[in-house]
């Protein structure tokens, strides 16, 4: 089955569309998502400097009946909500297509990855054209090569990090830097750093990377 990249713009009458998204600084993670008879249950780490903001914003939407903070912290609040408005994950649900967790919406956007049989690519396309979404389709893999570690757009952007000094020790350029240099915005270019950073070292530890270390331990 093929690996498929998608970005999916989130409708403005989705319950996350009508945040006005040019006025916070915030991102969204969710951790646990589900739709049963048209209501969406969602749990979401809100991170960034406005989330306290975007959670009281999110508790005035009439999409948004119920919604509890489960932590909060310093620009960071973990909630649970109800929704009338899932457009985007019940078109997804509605195509079959397993949802991997955590994943982030920035700027409007989620990126979502998956492998899954074209037929079901197919229908989800269809899916989603029916709820009035807008997605765009940034990477298709054939089947032999989706064991790679990382996508050609994660391996250019990790290069382009280490060649402009971004793993130097003190760095030589910052990540808001680092975003405007490749025409990225801030988010995009952190959350992919992230799942490069988190599948190399997980390959590392996992024993599976050439060259490791041999490094012994005592307890004395």
């Amino acid at each position: 089955m093929p690996y498929v990249e998608l970005t999916i713009t989130i409708p403005t009458d989705a319950w996350l569309g009508r945040l006005p998204h040019d006025r916070f600084d915030a991102r969204f993670r969710v951790l646990a998502a589900t739709v049963t008879d048209g209501v969406g249950t969602v749990r979401l780490e809100i991170i960034g400097a406005d989330a306290a903001d975007v959670c009281e914003e999110l508790r005035s939407l009439e999409s948004v009946p119920t919604l509890t903070v489960q932590e909060s912290a310093c620009h960071r609040r973990r909630v649970q909500l109800e929704t009338t408005t899932p457009i985007v994950l019940s078109a997804i649900q509605r195509a079959g297509v397993p949802l991997s967790m955590p994943f982030e919406v920035a700027d409007g956007r989620m990126t979502l990855e998956t492998t899954l049989p074209q037929h079901q690519l197919s229908d989800l396309g269809e899916r989603l054209e029916e709820a009035g979404v807008r997605y765009r389709i940034d990477r298709i893999q054939p089947e032999a090569e989706s064991d790679a570690l990382l996508t050609d757009r994660q391996r250019w952007l990790l290069h382009e990090a280490i060649d402009r000094g971004y793993y130097d020790t003190p760095r030589r350029i910052t990540l808001v830097d680092l975003a405007d240099e490749l025409d990225l915005a801030k988010s995009t270019c952190s959350e992919t750093l992230h799942r490069v950073e988190e599948r190399v070292l997980k390959q590392f530890v996992s024993g599976d990377c050439e060259h490791q270390p041999d490094v012994s331990i005592r307890a004395d």
